[in-house]
C-alpha cells in the first residue's frame, strides 16, 4: 500500500487539520496535547526527540513516545532533530508505528541546537539535507516533514522549500523568523516569506509566528494562503487559544493537572513549568507563591498553589483593586498572551557590549569577573581554570569521537573498549575490564586446574565468556 503525499496525506491522515499545536522541548507532552486537543486543535507534535538518543536509548523512546500512545492522541506528527541521515533513518522507523508522520526539525535556534549541529544550523547545508529528506522519503512507511526558519531574503527562503519538496517533503512548517531572531530579539515573523512559499510549493505548508489569537490565526491564513496555522507561545498561555476564548487561569490549570492525573506518568518539571506558563500574569504580583510553586515536590503540591491563586484571585476586594494594576488588555487572571516588551536599539547595544566584556573577563580568569556559579565552583577547586585556551584537550576514540581512556590498551572510550575487550575476550586494566582473567578462572575451576601451559583452548574460553557472568 502506498503511503498518502502532499495534499491527500493532509486531507486524510491528518484530517485537513488548520490548527496546530508545535512541537515543544519539554512541554508538548501527552497531558498537555490531549488539553489542548479538547480545545479545538486538530493536530500536535511530539516534544523535539534527539535522534542519537533515540536509538541508543529504551528508557528514552519508552518515556518520550511510546508509554504517551493513545488513540484520543491523533493524529501526531513525532519531531526529530538530526544531522546523521543513517542515524536520523533509524529513529524514524523506531518510531514510525506510533505516529502519522516524522518531521525534521530544521527550525530549533538555540545555543543547544548550535552545539549539536542540528535545527536551523543545518539550513545553510542543502546537500545533506536533501540525503536526508530522500532517504527518508524512500524508506520510511509514513510521510516525512520538515520545519523551516526562513533566510532573510524571500528568494532564497523559496529555493530552499523547493529542494525540500523535491527532495520528498510532504508538508512544510515555515517559521516567519530568521536563525537570530530569538530571545530578546525575537521580534516580529515576516508572513511575507510564508506567503512566497506557499506560492511556490505544491505541498500543504502550515505558518507560525505572530499568533496570539484566534483572530490573528484566521488573518494569518487569509494573508498568506496556508492551509494550517501553528501556536507555540500562544497555546501555552492560552491552551483554549484555538476555540477563540479566554477563559480563567486557573480552569485551565485545573483541567490541565486533572488529565496529568488521567495519564501518567508526567515529570513533576513538565507540570510546574505549565503552571508558571499559566499563571505568569498573576506571578509577578503574587512573588511568594511564585516561590511556593518552585519548591513544589509532586502534583498535589502545584496544585496546592494553584488553588490558593485561585482563591485570591476570586476574592471581591482583591478583584476590585487589582483589575487596574496591569497594563495587560484583559485581568491578569484570565488566560492571555505574554507580549515581550519593545527593545530599544540602545539597550541591544549596551547588552552586546556587556557580553563582550564578559567573554574577554573570563578569559583572564580573575576571580572578581567570575559568575557567582565559577566563583563557587573555584572555591572548591582552586586549580580550576575557566580559559577555552587552557582547557585539557581530549584525544578522541577512534570508534565514536568521545573521549578515550588515557591508560585504555586499545586507546577507545569505556564502551568501545567493553565491546572489543569482550569480543576478543582480552582485559583492560585501565577500564577494569577483566574478561580473560574472568575466562581463565572459569576454565581452570571446570577442568580441575586447568591445563599445563596454563592457558585454556578457544573452545572453552568462548563457551566461558558468553556465559553469564
Amino acid at each position: 500500500m502506498t503511503k498518502p503525499r502532499g495534499f491527500e496525506f493532509w486531507r486524510s491522515t491528518l484530517k485537513g487539520a488548520r490548527y496546530v499545536v508545535a512541537p515543544m522541548v519539554d512541554q508538548s507532552e501527552l497531558a498537555w496535547r490531549l488539553l489542548s486537543r479538547r480545545h479545538g486543535a486538530e493536530l500536535c507534535y511530539t516534544p523535539m526527540l534527539h535522534a542519537q538518543v533515540f536509538v541508543r536509548d529504551a528508557n528514552y523512546r519508552r518515556e518520550n513516545l511510546y508509554s504517551e500512545v493513545n488513540q484520543e492522541d491523533r493524529p501526531l506528527i513525532a519531531q526529530f532533530c538530526a544531522n546523521d541521515p543513517e542515524v536520523f533513518i533509524q529513529a524514524a522507523l523506531l518510531a514510525q508505528d506510533y505516529c502519522d508522520a516524522i518531521d525534521l526539525n530544521l527550525g530549533c535556534p538555540q545555543m543547544i541546537a548550535k552545539r549539536g549541529h542540528y535545527g536551523v544550523f543545518l539550513q545553510d547545508e542543502w546537500d545533506l539535507l536533501e540525503k536526508m529528506i530522500k532517504l527518508a522519503d524512500e524508506k520510511l512507511a509514513v510521510p516525512i516533514t520538515c520545519k523551516i526558519r526562513v533566510f532573510p531574503e524571500i528568494e532564497k527562503t523559496v529555493k530552499y522549500a523547493k529542494m525540500l519538496e523535491k527532495a520528498g517533503c510532504q508538508l512544510l512548517t515555515v517559521h516567519g523568523r530568521t536563525k537570530d531572531q530569538k530571545g530578546a530579539l525575537t521580534g516580529i515573523a515576516s508572513w511575507k516569506h510564508i506567503k512566497a512559499v506557499r506560492e511556490a510549493v505544491n505541498i500543504p505548508v502550515f505558518a507560525n509566528g505572530n499568533i496570539q489569537h484566534l483572530s490573528d490565526v484566521q488573518r494569518c491564513m487569509e494573508e498568506t494562503g496556508v492551509q494550517g496555522v501553528m501556536s507555540a507561545e500562544g497555546n501555552l498561555h492560552n491552551p483554549a487559544l484555538f476555540e477563540g476564548c479566554s477563559p480563567p487561569v486557573w480552569e485551565m490549570a485545573e483541567e490541565y493537572l486533572e488529565v496529568v492525573e488521567k495519564h501518567p506518568p508526567c515529570s513533576l518539571s513538565y507540570v510546574r513549568a505549565h503552571i508558571f506558563k499559566l499563571w505568569h500574569h498573576t506571578l509577578q504580583i503574587h512573588q511568594d507563591l511564585r516561590e511556593e510553586l518552585a519548591k513544589a515536590k509532586n502534583v498535589a503540591g502545584v496544585a496546592e498553589v494553584n488553588r490558593q491563586l485561585k482563591q485570591r484571585c476570586q476574592v471581591k476586594e482583591f478583584y476590585e483593586s487589582e483589575w487596574t494594576r496591569t497594563d495587560l488588555p484583559f485581568p491578569h487572571w484570565i488566560c492571555q498572551p505574554y507580549v515581550r516588551p519593545p527593545f530599544k536599539e540602545k539597550k541591544i547595544l549596551v547588552i552586546l557590549e556587556l557580553d563582550c566584556k564578559r567573554a574577554l573577563e573570563d578569559s583572564d580568569g580573575s576571580n572578581d569577573s567570575l559568575s557567582k556559579n565559577k566563583q563557587k565552583k573555584k572555591a572548591r577547586n582552586p586549580n580550576k581554570n575557566f580559559c577555552p585556551e587552557l582547557k585539557p584537550k581530549y584525544i578522541k576514540c577512534e570508534q565514536c569521537g568521545n573521549p578515550k581512556g588515557n591508560k585504555c590498551v586499545f586507546s577507545l572510550c569505556r564502551g568501545c573498549c567493553k565491546r572489543k575487550a569482550f569480543k576478543e575476550v582480552a582485559d583492560c586494566p585501565g577500564h577494569g575490564l577483566r574478561f580473560k582473567t574472568k575466562a581463565l578462572k572459569q576454565c581452570n575451576s571446570d577442568t580441575g586446574g586447568g591445563q599445563s601451559n596454563g592457558k585454556p583452548n578457544s573452545q572453552t574460553v568462548s563457551t566461558a565468556v558468553h556465559d553469564p557472568l
